[in-house]
């Protein structure tokens, strides 16, 4: 799964999207990563990674960054291209 964008769940970071650079135990480092901190329009992680969202108003995904090391993860999910553009186009979300 190196190099393909893929939802990444964590312990107790969230979840996130990215793409997956490199992986060592339940260490994974992720580049141009979102998180998914609130979504709705999907059933659960698998549907969202691979249908992306059919409500894209309701979700709370913040402006990605450009790496994260995410230390927990427990689920790597390769993401569709129609969910990647259909999370692509959710508006970042800001407080």
């Amino acid at each position: 799964m190196i190099g393909k964008v893929c939802m990444v769940r964590t312990y107790s970071a969230g979840v996130f999207l990215g793409t997956l650079k490199s992986r060592e135990g339940k260490e994974v480092l992720l580049t141009n990563a979102r998180r998914m901190w609130y979504w709705d329009g999907a059933a659960s992680l698998s549907q969202l990674a691979t249908d992306g969202t059919s409500k894209p108003k309701t979700c709370k995904f913040p402006a990605a960054v450009s790496e994260v090391l995410l230390t927990e993860a427990i689920e790597i999910i390769p993401a569709t291209e129609a969910a990647i553009a259909s999370i692509a186009a959710v508006k970042v979300w800001k407080q």
